[in-house]
């Protein structure tokens, strides 16, 4: 060995590293070496892809992957180990694995030798699965509020599947039958295994990301608890979440409920029964578009009828079947009413007359007409325009102009004198006889 390699192995000071004095490949491989040794022996999980066991050799060889991601490791044992196993082991088991790895640095590469192996059994798979399953219900991921509507007709639907499986054939044939017109992106994957995850992903992101894809469909027949085991993968339940397609899950069989059921935003009991409900039935939609148009047709019918049976009572009516039949009727009415009136106004006219002509008759006898009629007469002093009735002696001095007002006409007279009848006075309406009398005999 040089002497680089035997200071790296004793833990002696190595040279600092630059470009002037770069580390050659040993020293790197043996550094690697010693940091690897110093993790110890470890617990890995995993889930075996491939099984190299040749008889007569004295190392088996597998290859562990994580179900969840892209990585795989390298793992030696002992033949016996995978032999003496309680539980048969072959490609696809879930083990837990204990041993050490290993820096080969003659090839660069890493490798777990392991000295024991346990296979996961469907105990402790039902168990993690209850423990993730409570994990994301405490962080609101099967929250109804989540769920997206699934269209009601969409127009390409994303089919997540096996190939060739009787899945993808139920949900095409199912759908097809349904409605021949639906439109479906076919990714095929593998289903069980440890690359299912990691296809599914890649595949559910492809169709989330196309904005022709209006819902996606997980479709898987049933199987045992391992076979469903990766539609209970934490990584694919979060992806299914924070996806912004909706998701369709049917998985399995009707008692089958994997945890991507809880988190999709419609499950389905079967592939079958997501074909039914991810697309309407074309001859279901047809007969109840034809059932409501014939019930809208028997509405408009019926509405029709009732209007036109309100139509014939109102014309009916006597006021629509004989329009004039009140205009006649208050036109005898308002004649009568003013034949009515004309007679009361003549009554009354009659009366308010023969109340006028007694008033009349009455006024006229006790009138100075009247009187003067009775051969009495009425004197007035004529002074210049203005005349005055003569009611006393005083009234009449001698020489004044007198006018004496008889039935017929008037007669100018003049005052002579004046002779007094004695202390009586004088009144009434109209002059005494002996008053005349005595005028006209001084005329």
């Amino acid at each position: 060995m040089t002497q680089d390699g035997t200071a790296a192995r004793t833990g002696a000071a190595t040279p600092a590293n630059s470009a002037e004095q770069p580390w050659p490949v040993r020293t790197v491989a043996l550094k690697v070496s010693q940091w690897i040794d110093r993790l110890g022996s470890i617990w890995v999980e995993g889930q075996i892809t491939q099984m190299n066991l040749r008889p007569g050799t004295r190392t088996a060889f597998l290859v562990l992957r994580d179900p969840s991601a892209d990585m795989s490791l390298s793992v030696t044992c002992d033949p016996e180990l995978i032999r003496r196993s309680l539980v048969p082991l072959q490609e696809g088991s879930r083990v837990v694995v204990f041993g050490k790895l290993s820096f080969f640095v003659g090839r660069g590469t890493i490798s777990l030798r392991v000295i024991e192996i346990r296979p996961v059994g469907v105990g402790e798979l039902l168990a993690r699965i209850e423990r993730l399953k409570a994990l994301l219900a405490a962080e609101g991921l099967f929250d109804p509020r989540l769920k997206r509507p699934v269209p009601f007709l969409p127009g390409t639907v994303g089919l997540i599947t096996g190939r060739a499986s009787a899945a993808e054939r139920d949900v095409l044939t199912v759908a097809r039958n349904r409605w021949p017109a639906v439109l479906f992106d076919v990714r095929n994957t593998a289903v069980q295994g440890p690359t299912a995850v990691p296809q599914i992903l890649e595949a559910l992101a492809a169709l989330d990301r196309d904005p022709a894809v209006d819902v996606i469909v997980l479709a898987r027949g049933g199987g045992s608890v391992e076979d469903l085991l990766p539609f209970s993968d934490e990584a694919l339940c979060r992806a299914i979440v924070a996806a912004t397609t909706p998701i369709v899950s049917a998985i399995g069989h009707e008692p089958d409920n994997p945890l991507c059921d809880l988190v999709a935003d419609m499950r389905a009991a079967t592939p079958t029964d997501a074909a039914k409900r991810i697309v309407p039935d074309a001859a279901a939609e047809l007969a109840g578009v034809r059932d409501m148009r014939d019930r809208a047709a028997a509405a408009l019918r019926g509405w029709v009828d009732r209007e036109t049976a309100a139509l014939a009572q109102l014309r009916s009516r006597p006021v629509l079947a004989d329009p004039l039949r009140d205009i006649d009727r208050r036109t005898e009415e308002v004649e009568r009413l003013r034949i009515a009136a004309r007679r009361c106004a003549d009554h009354l006219i009659g009366a308010e007359s023969t109340t006028t002509r007694h008033l009349r008759e009455k006024l006229t006898a006790v009138g100075p007409a009247a009187t003067l009629a009775r051969g009495y007469a009425v004197v007035q002093r004529v002074s210049g325009r203005e005349r005055h009735v003569v009611r006393g002696i005083d009234d009449a001095p001698a020489g004044s102009q007198l006018r004496v007002r008889v039935a017929d006409g008037a007669v100018t007279a003049a005052a002579l004198g004046s002779q007094a009848l004695g202390k009586s006075v004088v009144s009434g309406a109209g002059p005494r006889e002996h008053d005349i009398d005595d005028r006209k005999e001084r005329r």
